[in-house]
């Protein structure tokens, strides 16, 4: 039977104002119009659900019937229609961002206490852990995006959208800068203690990559899975490291760390958001990364 959802939203308004003229004004379409409807969903149905009347129109007993359910029907309909418009506010929903740790505390966190200044009743969850786990959770529909260092191996499936270019360095503390005169050949660094962050993560891929670039192999001392910790290893003296100039902004003012220049310089690289190309990322997902690139 085909009978459209206006034609039932015509039926209900007329059925609860018991006025074919109140429900044309409610609907802001003419009383005629009303009146074909009204007469249309009779002749498909082959009932008659209205009595007409002097004061206006009443149910049948049939139109009772009927009304019952297409009450729920449009009681639905609205509830979807205001579950969308409360979306699109971001009244409420969900995000679930993928990161490691190190791009969530100095990457990330600006971004969100943004968004959460704006849309505080937008709940976040975050995963830290291995690019590799994280874009598998992202296929597996358990991540909305990621936010990661680029470049990666990735797939046709992935849409990244750049967010920040960001700048490595070598990076030592007072004693190691003072060693080189803070600058030094890059296949030199072998004659000082190195630490580096452990495969698989992205910056270390990134590392190596370089250093295939450049025909060198350099030699760590000392192999660590985290960022932060390197950092402090090399503050406390134990060797040259390997960091992104962007997140030891502070370290590299107060001079707890000092940047070492390399020759050749290396590359720039940067921080870019990733989503699956054949989904569409629902409407707050869409307004943080819609932030960060305004932002950036």
């Amino acid at each position: 039977m085909d009978i459209n959802y206006e034609t039932y939203k015509i039926f209900y308004h007329v059925a609860i104002s018991g006025s074919i003229s109140k429900a044309s004004q409610k609907l802001l379409i003419s009383q005629p119009a009303v009146t074909w409807h009204l007469k249309n969903l009779e002749s498909n149905l082959g009932v008659a659900l209205f009595i007409r009347t002097k004061r206006g129109v009443k149910l049948t007993d049939e139109g009772t019937i009927f009304f019952e359910y297409i009450k729920e029907g449009i009681k639905n309909f609205t509830n979807g229609e205001n579950a969308l418009t409360n979306l699109k506010n971001l009244d409420y929903g969900n995000i679930r961002i993928g990161a490691s740790t190190t791009v969530s505390e100095h990457v990330l966190m600006p971004y969100l206490q943004l968004f959460h200044e704006k849309y505080p009743n937008i709940d976040i969850q975050i995963v830290n852990t291995l690019t590799e786990d994280l874009l598998k959770e992202l296929r597996d529909g358990n991540l909305d995006m990621l936010l990661l260092n680029m470049p990666m191996s990735g797939g046709k499936d992935l849409k990244i959208e750049k967010i920040m270019n960001v700048q490595d360095i070598f990076i030592g503390n007072k004693k190691y800068y003072d060693m080189c005169n803070g600058k030094v050949n890059l296949e030199e660094l072998n004659n000082y203690p190195l630490l580096f962050q452990k495969l698989p993560s992205n910056t270390r891929q990134y590392l190596d990559s370089y250093l295939k670039d450049n025909n060198v192999i350099l030699y760590p001392k000392t192999e660590i899975v985290s960022y932060n910790l390197i950092m402090e290893f090399v503050k406390s003296g134990f060797g040259i490291g390997y960091a992104t100039k962007e997140f030891i902004k502070e370290e590299l003012e107060n001079k707890s760390l000092y940047e070492i220049k390399v020759t050749p310089s290396i590359p720039k690289r940067f921080i870019g958001v990733v989503t699956l190309n054949n989904s569409i990322p629902n409407y707050s997902v869409k307004k943080l990364i819609d932030i960060m690139k305004k932002i950036s």
